[in-house]
């Protein structure tokens, strides 16, 4: 089986997977210092409960935007499941992917994981949103090609800052409101959240699509991704595996290399 791990700066999700099928998922929350052998005796456990070992894992491929917790995790790898791992952005780890960018190298693993995981699924143009600790809106051609896109502040982290920075207001959590005006303080900022993102989303796509010019789908994914969905018909699919299956695929592509 193959052990796809992505890192973000909010969390760590371990999946495996046997050929294309998922099998199971498990997350835990970012700590760059954590070592791979605290990693390995909380995933070992958690395999043991589904009936799964170390030697059931043949594979193994990493995306991070957390440098300093890749070298743990390619760690975890080698010395508790025995497999050297493919890590995306390493210069033998072929993605297949035109990058238009002006410095190809800075793009984030699991924008370009995305990237081509909507490419396989979508022959035309298309946008990935990404909810996460940031919220990105990721931009594919009609040829495949990865153009760039936006980085905004994800909504947690909007939600946060409002607190931390306003001494009278209190922490909330996101939610919908159905009246755009709140009366009272809390509904009145969990609106001005909600509804200011799905403002957000719906400018940045329209702008998005006017600058191309292109008929675009608009695919979701993250944890957030179904909040939102619900709140716009501008979003049309939501693929919660998306950076995971991406993985699944570069990893497949490569092994016989």
């Amino acid at each position: 089986m193959l052990l796809a791990i992505d890192a973000g700066n909010t969390n760590i999700v371990f999946a495996l997977y046997d050929g294309a099928e998922r099998r199971t998922l498990w997350r835990c929350a970012t700590e760059a210092r954590r070592t791979a052998d605290e990693y390995a005796v909380w995933l070992l456990q958690l395999m043991q409960l589904v009936g799964l070992g170390a030697g059931d894992v043949d594979g193994a491929i990493i995306s991070s935007v957390v440098p300093a917790a890749t070298p743990h995790l390619d760690r975890l790898c080698t010395k508790h499941f025995a497999v050297r791992p493919m890590v995306v952005g390493a210069a033998d780890v072929k993605l297949g992917i035109d990058v238009l960018l002006d410095r190809p190298e800075e793009v984030g693993a699991d924008r370009l994981v995305n990237a081509i995981a909507g490419r396989d699924m979508h022959k035309g143009a298309f946008i990935v949103i990404d909810f996460g600790t940031a919220t990105t809106f990721d931009v594919v051609d009609e040829a495949g090609a990865y153009c760039g896109g936006v980085i905004a502040p994800g909504i947690n982290l909007s939600a946060e800052a409002l607190y931390q920075a306003a001494a009278k207001l209190p922490r909330v959590d996101v939610q919908p409101t159905q009246s755009v005006i709140g009366t009272n303080t809390v509904d009145a900022m969990r609106s001005g959240l909600y509804w200011g993102y799905i403002g957000l989303i719906e400018g940045l796509v329209a702008r998005i699509k006017a600058e191309t010019g292109v008929p675009m789908k608009v695919i979701a994914t993250g944890g957030l991704a179904p909040m939102f969905a619900n709140g716009t018909p501008v979003i049309e699919e939501m693929d919660g595996d998306l950076t995971l299956r991406g993985l699944q695929m570069i990893y497949e592509r490569n092994k016989t290399r």
